[in-house]
């Protein structure tokens, strides 16, 4: 059989099913070929396991105790729960026939796995789809652009303010960063929010600044020819946006959150005796300290 290739982190497999036996005759061919195996038993801890560590494939049954498998699928990828180059199966108690496997594929599932379950052709899907996920993944952040969110990834951030810096250097200008980040009652924001955010944050700002995610759940601004007042109004301008578009408008609702948001901004770069890095670094601190230290004020200077 093959078996998958290498990774820098374990390769995860989640495997939801009301049925232990399942889970675990999975795991035996799994887990042999390199693979780390999750349990899910219902829709609810499906969810949770995704929210907190996305699988690199999903293995779902065709009915849950909480949820039908059909419609756990197509919200997955409607909600943008997962990439797109996530695979996820459907898994049928029975031989599936023709209509079944066009109703797995109708649901978003890449491919039908029936009983008897034939385990040399599963090994041998997931050394196909696994390792194309995983290049997709791959060059996603190799690349400059967050394929998520549309605008600058941590590396495309880091060399565009790179350039920015260098900028305002030559031309005595200052320079400026904003660190903005939602805060959820669920803790990591949905990718909904974190889409939404993004749009409202290139309407926002000026051609000049750069956008970029710089985690999961933040966003940073760089902007030239901005001090600490400017930073502030900026932060402060940004968030109104931000909240008017998830408040208002014809998109679809989003699930409520609060901002918080650090800022520090030099007067003359040419003078400072820190780099772009420092200086996002420096409003990194200052968001930590309106999401900790206090947590009543929502924008936090870096001092």
């Amino acid at each position: 059989m093959r078996k998958t290739p290498p990774s820098a982190r374990p390769v995860g497999v989640l495997i939801a099913s009301e049925q232990e036996w399942t889970s675990r005759s999975l795991a035996s061919i799994l887990a042999p070929q390199g693979y780390w195996v999750l349990k899910a038993y219902t829709r609810a801890q499906t969810l949770a396991h995704i929210r907190r560590d996305p699988p690199d494939a999903i293995i779902i049954d065709e009915q849950l105790p909480d949820g039908d498998g059909y419609a756990l699928c197509r919200d997955l990828y409607e909600q943008d729960m997962i990439s797109p180059s996530t695979p996820v199966f459907l898994s049928l108690p029975r031989p599936p026939t023709r209509r079944d496997r066009l109703a797995v594929l109708r649901a978003g599932a890449w491919a039908c796995l029936g009983e008897p379950l034939d385990a040399e052709e599963l090994v041998a899907l997931l050394g196909v789809f696994v390792p194309a996920k995983l290049d997709a993944e791959h060059a996603r952040m190799t690349g400059l652009v967050d394929e998520m969110t549309g605008v600058y990834n941590a590396r495309g951030l880091t060399r565009r303010a790179e350039e920015l810096a260098a900028y305002a250097s030559r031309s005595h200008a200052g320079l400026g960063c904003v660190l903005i980040a939602p805060d959820t009652e669920s803790g990591t924001p949905p990718l909904t929010v974190m889409r939404r955010i993004a749009a409202a944050l290139r309407s926002a700002t000026r051609h000049s600044d750069v956008v970029g995610r710089v985690a999961e759940g933040a966003f940073a601004v760089v902007a030239v020819d901005t001090d600490d007042g400017k930073a502030r109004r900026l932060a402060e301008r940004l968030a109104a946006a931000i909240l008017a578009d998830a408040n208002g408008g014809n998109a679809p609702a989003v699930p409520p959150f609060r901002l918080r948001a650090g800022f520090h901004g030099v007067p003359d770069f040419h003078d400072a005796s820190i780099d772009s890095a420092e200086l996002m670094l420096r409003a990194t601190a200052a968001l930590q300290k309106a999401r900790t230290d206090q947590p009543d004020a929502w924008l936090q200077q870096y001092h």
